[in-house]
């Protein structure tokens, strides 16, 4: 079975989210299980090759995109001990400058992005036709790349060759929607090519094209990164994002697959980025972690105060307002609390806002850093995340498996991965017994929020059952593994429809 699995980012090329890290881990996974995989990724200009050496495979490949024409160059490299081939396409006009996105949010947000990855989708059924290796399936990743179904659909030589495709929804609320007369003007087409490009939406400048609702009306197959977030946007306008009728009319094809978490990277056994490195053998070391993270940051160092932590994108989606004024409201408990993350100004003022109003109390870091993001999870006792709605995250994983418990709403992922934690009384020899990994807040309240930090807290008191939660967390599995297997399944499907 051949796969090209097609992205906008890869870590640890060139990451930004949790996209990055599902590119950079189910492939390898995929691999192991006996696929022969392989990745397309724009060649950016912040792709490190003295750390990634990159192979010129072929130059100056002509390609026709509207009334341009333009050249691109396709290299090759090697990602981790599995030896993955990524493929990596080089224009400097279109994909070479300002990193990955131009937008700090990560959402769609200038018709320039929208170029860069209507030309990258296009470029890579010339990397198709240039190499002796070919798919059987194009595997596709979120509005960036799910042009492509229609590309296929609109070129014979490809579509002779019986090519399947499937579109992964990472985050419907990212779209890449524009002016549709721009974008066919830009790819030099009538709108009439295909029955969807009928499809439009009123936009800030008339009619508006959808590439991600283009990608779901032509893909053989959608999945999406959970099922319960597949569940929530198939039954719930607010989930659906304006795409519930375009989803149900294609349910028959339409799946949801938990994301896994690359155990090898986050690790804290071996995780060279932070300061001691543990395990849920020897959880107790994990303080020492806590107190450099507390130095570090300028806060009062106290190792018997919860740390609260949050690592994210600052957007709409990520119930910061809830985490903001949850910790402005939690006045009878000594804490400490560190903020990590970029996005929407709005949040970032608030969080540093915050920080200025509880100084030694609470750090704001609002930056990109993906080596401080380690030393938090390994400091953390709380990992914070009450989103609005969240597909699957990732962020969470990362949290149990370094010991920092989550604080989660009970949507899409969140609720497939953590149970809220209840403590039965009564086990054998009356031991304590720990169900749930997690605390779950169910409505998306501020005052039920508080309540929900108040009685972590409580738990962070007892020790004993602290230590044991921990241990516990840490011990879980939420490798790739399971979900790999999974994706191989459905690969097998599409194959044979």
């Amino acid at each position: 079975m051949k796969i090209l699995f097609i992205a906008s980012e890869l870590n640890p090329l060139a990451k930004v989210g949790g996209l990055g890290d599902v590119a950079g881990a189910l492939p390898l996974a995929l691999k192991k299980l006996g696929a022969d995989i392989r990745i397309a990724l724009p060649k950016y200009g912040v792709i490190d090759e003295k750390k990634y050496p990159c192979e010129l495979v072929a130059k100056d490949i002509k390609i026709k995109i509207g009334r341009e024409e333009e050249k691109i160059n396709l290299y090759k490299t090697e990602l981790g001990e599995e030896k993955v081939i990524v493929y990596l396409i080089d224009n400097k006009k279109y994909l070479g400058e300002d990193g990955v996105y131009f937008e700090k949010t990560a959402f769609c947000g200038s018709f320039a992005e929208i170029k860069r990855f209507l030309f990258f989708t296009h470029a890579v059924f010339s990397l198709i036709e240039k190499l002796d290796w070919q798919p059987e399936i194009i595997h596709c990743n979120d509005w960036h790349t799910s042009f492509l179904p229609v590309f296929l659909k609109m070129k014979s030589k490809i579509k002779d060759k019986k090519l399947k495709t499937l579109l992964t929804i990472h985050n419907l609320a990212n779209q890449g929607r524009w002016n549709a007369q721009e974008i066919f003007d830009f790819l030099g087409l009538k709108g009439d090519e295909t029955e969807s490009l009928g499809k439009r939406q009123l936009g800030s400048y008339g009619e508006d094209l959808n590439l991600m609702q283009q990608g779901i009306l032509n893909a053989d197959f959608i999945n999406t990164v959970s099922p319960t977030y597949a569940r929530e946007i198939l039954t719930k306008p607010y989930f659906g994002r304006g795409f519930k009728e375009t989803l149900l009319k294609r349910r028959n094809n339409f799946v949801g697959i938990l994301n896994g978490l690359d155990t090898e990277t986050f690790n804290p056994e071996t995780d060279p980025y932070i300061k001691r490195n543990y395990s849920f053998r020897n959880p107790e070391i994990k303080k020492e972690n806590k107190i450099y993270l507390e130095k570090k940051l300028g806060l009062k160092v106290d190792p018997d105060v919860p740390l609260f932590a949050l690592v994210s994108r600052l957007t709409f989606q990520k119930g910061i307002e809830l985490v903001v004024n949850g910790l402005k409201n939690l006045r009878d408990f000594d804490f400490r609390a560190v903020f990590l993350g970029v996005g929407e100004e709005r949040y970032e003022e608030s969080i540093k806002n915050l920080a200025k109003k509880f100084p030694g109390k609470i750090a704001a870091e609002i930056k990109y850093d993906s080596q401080l993001a380690q030393e938090i999870y390994a400091g953390a006792d709380f990992f914070l995340m009450p989103s609005k709605f969240e597909p699957c995250g990732l962020t969470q994983l990362i949290a149990l498996r370094y010991g920092a418990i989550p604080i989660v709403r009970r949507v899409g992922g969140l609720a497939d991965t953590i149970k809220n934690i209840r403590v039965k009384k009564r086990f054998l020899n009356f031991l304590k017994r720990i169900e749930g990994n997690g605390f779950v807040l169910r409505e998306y309240d501020a005052d039920k929020f508080v309540k929900v930090l108040k009685r972590a807290t409580s738990f962070y008191q007892n020790k004993d059952l602290w230590r044991r939660l921990q241990i516990k967390a840490m011990e879980e599995d939420h490798s790739w593994q399971q979900s790999a297997g999974e994706y191989l399944e459905l690969y097998e499907k599409i194959l044979q429809t």
